[in-house]
């Protein structure tokens, strides 16, 4: 019996002569939180349906919970997911939903008032679908993916449309599936809830990874960054400039200088911006979090 809930080698997707994932590796053990992330286009998506026995793959081999991706009936059953949003019937209530879901595919029908008070749903159970927010909806979704009661839970972006209480809220859920045995498979564009969250990571670019392992290794290995602003927005080019010029890597983002170097070197920063005229505003050291890093290593801004 592996270890591992996930375990990708070389696998590739192409559709023409565009390859939507290209060789990619990485595995995820079982009882972990492992996050997915990668900028809008970069294979998170194309790679979950992959898993899921949705789409074939065009190259490479995948195994989840010890069985081939080329026979996904091996697993399915003990797999749950939410790919690109939950559908629903409108006219029907989130329980009367969650129940035609659990006779189709032969679970408890009692697990369904369980499941809608665990997502936060409880008091909502007979209200028709078409009446639920944005964040209700989602929380649904993920109600009817843990139907199965399942081994492995894979979820394509779980808060879209949440507020920050819901937000917390499913977080605090899919760590305490993860805590009781679940492996849990989470696409997020919401780096810092996924960062309190998982155990591991998988990060994406243009279809290839570019990092797979523990979180912590990810952020240990970042250098320290400086965020600097100048009293005239005016002057963000000439920081950028000083910054390279003197051997640091450095981007423009949100109006601010982001600037890779530990926070000693600030004084120093903060000298040569005085000598060229500019006042700074603000001249903050970051530690490495994993927005910082996604941003390095993805080139987003």
């Amino acid at each position: 019996m592996s270890t591992m809930a996930i375990s990708v080698r070389d696998l590739s997707k192409k559709y023409g002569d565009r390859m939507a994932v290209s060789h990619i590796n990485f595995d995820v053990p079982l009882g972990t939180v492992c996050g997915f992330v990668g900028p809008n286009g970069s294979g998170k998506t194309t790679t979950m349906r992959m898993l899921l026995g949705l789409i074939s793959h065009t190259g490479g081999s995948g195994q989840v919970l010890d069985a081939s991706i080329d026979e996904p009936e091996k697993y399915l059953s003990q797999v749950g997911a939410m790919i690109e949003g939950p559908a629903f019937y409108p006219a029907l209530t989130g329980a009367e939903n969650l129940k035609v879901l659990a006779t189709l595919g032969g679970f408890p029908i009692e697990r369904v008032q369980t499941l809608l008070d665990q997502v936060g749903l409880g008091d909502r159970a007979k209200s028709k679908y078409k009446t639920y927010s944005l964040g209700m909806k989602q929380r649904l979704g993920i109600a009817a993916a843990l139907l199965p009661n399942p081994k492995l839970l894979m979820l394509d972006e779980p808060t879209n449309g949440l507020d920050p209480e819901g937000i917390q809220e499913v977080r605090a859920l899919l760590r305490s599936l993860a805590d009781t045995g679940t492996t849990v498979f989470v696409s997020s564009h919401l780096l810092s809830e996924l960062e309190i969250i998982s155990d591991y990571l998988v990060m994406l670019r243009k279809g290839e990874v570019v990092f797979a392992g523990k979180i912590e290794e990810l952020l240990l290995a970042q250098q320290n960054v400086l965020i600097v602003k100048g009293q005239n927005p005016g002057d963000l080019e000439k920081i950028l400039g000083i910054a390279t010029s003197m051997g640091h890597s450095a981007t423009i983002r949100n109006s601010e200088v982001h600037v890779q170097a530990d926070a000693d070197w600030a004084a120093t920063l903060n000298r040569a911006a005085f000598d060229a005229g500019i006042t700074l505003a603000q001249l903050t050291p970051q530690l490495p979090n994993l927005e910082e890093t996604f941003f390095e290593m993805t080139g987003e801004k």
